[in-house]
């Protein structure tokens, strides 16, 4: 009996007569199961740009420019990883993409999380020294 709740394999073969088309460049047919927003490629923009081959994705460095580059990024980079990269088949792919999109997100509210920590400690940091220089002087 097979596992009821197992994902459905989305193999190669099962596409555009079984050919594995990854790697090939601008001139290829993406298959349907690549298409999606990326949240890798939209958090960790340029890192990602370079580890998936995507040299356009350096666009996000460039101020003004990488607002933009950065959505393109999410909207277009898994089509655009799949043509620059040889993969070794669909699930593969996914699982790199999915990888990504983890570290993107735990990197992403990592920094929130130390922003709103530092937000919260300033003031008592603040009221610690104060309340330090008055000790100091009343001495």
């Amino acid at each position: 009996m097979s596992n009821p709740y197992q994902a459905p394999s989305a193999r190669v073969a099962d596409f555009d007569g079984g050919i594995n088309n990854s790697g090939g460049g601008s001139g290829i047919v993406v298959p349907e199961e690549v298409k999606g927003w990326s949240w890798g490629a939209f958090l960790l923009n340029w890192i990602w740009a370079i580890g998936n081959r995507t040299w356009i994705g350096l666009l996000a460095l460039i101020p003004y420019v990488g607002f933009l580059m950065t959505i393109y990024l999410g909207i277009k980079g898994r089509e655009m990883a799949w043509r620059n990269n040889r993969w070794d088949s669909i699930e593969h792919f996914n699982r790199v993409q999915r990888s990504w999109s983890k570290w993107g997100a735990i990197i992403f509210f990592g920094i929130i999380g130390i922003a709103i920590l530092a937000a919260v400690m300033m003031p008592v940091a603040n009221d610690y020294t104060s309340r330090a220089e008055q000790a100091e002087q009343s001495e």
